[in-house]
């Protein structure tokens, strides 16, 4: 339809993606919902979103992606919202290298492919924003998830750079970083622990053991989880305002967590962070 958004939403199988997809949809945007799996297209479709299949792992299904929706949109991209992610627990003497390759391959270089491709539409029409769910985690340290950790303190650094190369140019670029928000990402987290970290014969058993009673749910809940509609909220300020923030910072723990950074000696945050669950 003239005058009609596009945005292309990526991980929109469940959680946050699934979410804004559908409230993007609702509020008139013209929404390209990535998913990996054919059968994860339908419950989509049935919303009367268009959804294609991509995998950041497959550089040729990101060209096919681009390609498709400049096609269906007579060469018009208005957004990204790059989101599809998980998380690989473990401590980082416990990940192979292989193990971490793969998950900056998902979390950092597909990112990075899709974005590239974005930006030369966006530049020939004069506007475009461009939105990255970060983590509470691409700005703070948490044990035992070294690999996750690093795949979004690169995102950070990446993105704030491509915000400053950007300025002029209309495209706005945003990092959203929240903290604990209810999802499949713990349930797919702990999958990625059993199948790549040895937790029987890891110096960090003991801890592991723990750790997985709140992994799999047997553990307390964490009251501060918020739903994906918190991140759905700031991801419209991001999309609409006139002058988009760098950082949206997501749940309490996040801003509690990034307040303390700033303001504690190094030696002294580091050991708070140290005690956190």
């Amino acid at each position: 339809m003239p005058g009609e958004k596009s945005i292309i939403v990526t991980g929109c199988s469940s959680g946050i993606g699934a979410y804004c997809a559908r409230a993007l949809s609702k509020d008139g945007w013209r929404v390209f919902a990535t998913v990996r799996k054919p059968e994860d297209t339908g419950p989509l479709e049935a919303d009367g979103i268009e959804a294609l299949l991509m995998d950041y792992t497959r550089p040729e299904t990101i060209v096919a992606l681009v390609e498709t929706v400049r096609e269906r949109t007579g060469g018009r991209l208005d957004a990204l919202f790059n989101n599809g992610a998980y998380g690989q627990p473990g401590a980082v003497e416990d990940l192979s290298t292989e193990v971490l390759r793969a998950q900056f391959d998902t979390n950092f270089f597909g990112w990075h492919e899709l974005t590239r491709r974005a930006i030369p539409i966006m530049r020939r029409q004069g506007h475009g924003r461009i939105v990255q769910c970060s983590s509470i985690l691409g700005l703070l340290p948490y044990r035992y998830r070294g690999a996750y950790i690093a795949s979004k303190y690169a995102l950070e650094g990446l993105s704030a750079t491509l915000r400053m190369e950007l300025e002029g140019s209309g495209i706005h670029v945003s990092l959203i970083e929240p903290g604990p928000i209810a999802s499949r990402f713990t349930a797919n987290a702990l999958a990625k622990l059993h199948e790549h970290v040895d937790l029987e014969n890891s110096a960090h058993a003991d801890e592991y053991r723990r750790q997985l009673k709140r992994l799999n749910g047997s553990g307390p809940a964490n009251r501060h989880k918020l739903g994906p509609e918190a991140v759905y909220d700031v991801l419209k300020h991001a999309l609409t305002a006139p002058r988009p923030k760098p950082h949206y910072l997501v749940t309490t723990p996040a801003k509690q967590g990034a307040f303390l950074k700033r303001l504690l000696p190094a030696t002294l945050f580091y050991k708070l962070m140290r005690r956190v669950d």
